[in-house]
């Protein structure tokens, strides 16, 4: 039995759910049958837990195809595989509704479209409709490559997108896509204010600056000088450590997740806890100014300095001495996610409810909350090509990669990422808040630039660098992009790579920033694979001698060889940036704690530090972590004495009797939080 093929619009509705499920299914499951997408036509059917419901389109090399999955009645996960069944999308979140998929395909051949049940509820049967909208070349234009990639965000339906680009003073190309709030129907505007995240960091930075060129600040100012109440710390903290990222401070929001605060629910979050919170740090992560660890804490502390210095709220500040002079009307610090921001673009955060609004995070002034629009981003920008506010000294400096203490570049200023693209300079600071994505890059060897927003969590912001590349691609070098292999693996032909080679790659590598996180990669026959701790492993593609592609995740590994050539660590390549990941020893065994070797971990655990509780428990051979508003997390055994799980890595503490009587927490961003064992 096919599924039903209607040739007209509209909305299908299983009027016989019941009575379709399992004839559809049988089918399904007995013939493994495929229906081809024809554009124009929408396919109506039903789908159950364990099927997997197939789709085909016929594509030539180098073609785009859109489509849509309107989940009527049935939570559906979508997969893209390419001819040779590899995954090249994945798509989902979205529990009800329209939710659209999109494709570029770099192989002439059959393309599969997958469907799957979302989530693993039995009883989760229902109806869908899927339909081809868009089945075309990939444009070699450079405004219709922008509709192309912008096209799953254009819909009444969806939270939007806006992109524009400029270059010497004129704007090449402006758009806007979608929906800016979804309750009201107001579609997405040139001069919608939208919540650009930590691109503001680069306001902020830019802030200091005038205060230093007004000689109240000098960069080398102990941060102390103007908050008198911060800790006095073993290392100095200079101002200019603020905004470089380089201070050894805790920070804020991935701190208060390990107290229990649920950011993705929209927990609040004051100002003054950046305060507080650094008051209650022991000691300094770092030296300061020897280790760039990305650092919210330290931009809101930034902003109270410019407070101080100036006497009025930052809010005020940057409207008067920034906002207003540049012509920035369409620009504003929002003080808090209780105030309110006009003509401005609601966040939204697919669920299997629908979009859902979770609003702003808390405590952002400094490291974030700057609302803007894509014109007034275009006027920003070009105050850094010519200086109408602040010095052209000022933003020499705030575009100069930090150097550390030993000598290393950071790769980032004042603000603001430093780095080249097609072997131009390219300076750029992405930004996302709950919902709210962004993107500012600034080429000022050609002087121009591009500007990417939205109001989709899904949104994808490095979009921009690949529509830069468009649209300013006479200007780069993008042969030259090809000599690193590791990153393109143009000239590295997969299909002759000998399975064999991947051997010395294989094995166990600890997560520098948190030792207890251990990945694994092994081959099997000719497949090879990553598994991180606690989740199931996951294919990879080799696409270098040394780089491998997770297919449909948007990651990457790249394995590092030492000095004599042996493989030593492993660089995991994702959207938060590289983290590196040390290989272990060969002969060191992975740790297997039986149930009388966990039960030394299980108790009750406080930390003075931030005021949270954490209780351990021995469940059916696992130790499970559980806090008050935390979900429970089952943990995966690493190191002796160290576990990972639910985003955390636990470093257990013994006395010299043995007994477990703490334990050292860590998240990336903030390190080695002490619990001690409640009696």
């Amino acid at each position: 039995m096919k599924p039903v093929v209607r040739r007209r619009p509209g909305r299908y509705v299983p009027l016989t759910l019941c009575a379709l499920v399992p004839i559809l299914i049988a089918g399904c499951q007995a013939w493994g049958q495929t229906t081809e997408l024809q554009q124009g036509s929408v396919v109506a059917g039903v789908l159950s837990p364990g099927q997997t419901v197939r789709y085909t389109i016929d594509a030539d090399e180098n073609e785009f195809f859109l489509g849509e999955v309107d989940q009527v009645s049935v939570d559906v996960d979508i997969r893209i595989l390419d001819p040779a069944g590899e995954r090249i999308g994945q798509f989902g979140g979205l529990g009800r509704g329209p939710e659209r998929f999109s494709a570029r395909t770099e192989s002439a051949g059959t393309h599969t479209i997958e469907l799957i049940v979302a989530g693993d509820d039995e009883d989760a049967a229902g109806g869908y409709e899927i339909a081809l909208l868009r089945h075309e070349p990939v444009a070699t234009d450079p405004k219709e490559l922008a509709d192309q990639m912008m096209a799953r965000f254009d819909s009444p339906e969806s939270p939007g997108a806006a992109v524009r680009v400029w270059r010497d003073g004129e704007t090449i190309y402006s758009k806007t896509y979608g929906t800016a709030n979804l309750t009201y129907g107001i579609p997405f505007g040139p001069d919608t204010r939208t919540n650009i995240g930590s691109t503001s960091k680069q306001f902020t930075a830019f802030a200091i600056m005038l205060q230093a060129e007004r000689g109240l600040l000098s960069l080398d100012d102990d941060i102390r000088t103007h908050i008198p109440e911060l800790t006095e710390f073993d290392g100095t903290i200079q101002v200019r450590h603020l905004v470089t990222h380089t201070t050894g401070l805790r920070e804020f929001l991935n701190l208060l997740r390990m107290t229990g605060r649920r950011l993705d629910r929209g927990d609040w979050i004051d100002r003054s806890e950046l305060i507080d919170i650094v008051q209650r740090q022991p000691a300094l992560q770092n030296a300061p100014g020897a280790e760039w660890n990305y650092n919210n804490t330290a931009f809101g502390l930034a902003a109270t300095i410019v407070e101080r210095t100036s006497g009025q709220d930052f809010h005020l500040f940057m409207e008067e001495h920034v906002f207003g002079p540049l012509g920035m009307s369409g620009s504003m610090v929002r003080p808090s996610p209780r105030h309110m921001i006009p003509n401005m673009s609601e966040g939204y955060t697919p669920t299997e409810d629908g979009y859902c609004q979770i609003g702003d995070l808390g405590g952002a002034v400094g490291a974030g909350a700057v609302y803007s629009t894509i014109v007034d981003l275009q006027t920003w920008v070009e105050n850094y090509a010519s200086p109408r506010v602040g010095t052209r000294e000022s933003i020499d400096e705030m575009m100069t990669s930090f150097v550390l203490t030993d000598g290393e570049e950071t790769g980032y200023g004042y603000g603001l990422f430093i780095d080249e693209q097609g072997g131009l300079k390219r300076v750029h600071h992405g930004g996302a808040d709950v919902a709210h994505r962004s993107m500012l890059a600034y080429y000022p060897e050609i002087n121009a630039g591009i500007t990417t927003q939205s109001n989709h969590a899904q949104f994808d912001s490095d979009t921009a660098f690949e529509l830069a590349e468009a649209f300013f691609g006479d200007e780069m070098d993008l042969e030259e992009e090809e000599d690193d292999e590791a990153e393109t693996g143009d000239d590295f032909d997969a299909e002759n790579y000998d399975p064999e080679d991947f051997d010395e790659f294989a094995g166990r590598y600890a997560l520098d920033s948190s030792p207890a996180i251990i990945f694994t990669f092994t081959r099997d026959g000719n497949t090879f694979y990553g598994q991180p701790p606690g989740q199931e492993r996951l294919e990879m593609v080799p696409v270098s001698d040394s780089t491998f592609r997770l297919p449909g995740t948007g990651a990457s590994v790249t394995f590092v060889r030492g000095e004599d050539g042996a493989v030593e660590a492993a660089l995991l390549h994702g959207s938060g940036g590289d983290q590196r990941a040390t290989r272990l020893a060969d002969d060191a065994k992975a740790w297997e704690p039986g149930a009388e070797d966990l039960a030394d971990f299980a108790g009750r655990f406080f930390s003075d530090e931030i005021e949270t509780f954490y209780t351990f428990t021995v469940e059916e051979g696992d130790l499970v972590m559980h806090q008050r508003r935390l979900d429970s997390a089952t943990l995966t055994p690493g190191e002796k004495d160290n576990f990972s799980g639910g985003g955390m890595s636990f470093a257990f503490e013994r006395d010299r009797n043995g007994q477990v009587i703490g334990f050292y927490v860590s998240n990336g961003r903030t390190r080695d939080v002490r619990f001690g064992r409640v009696r």
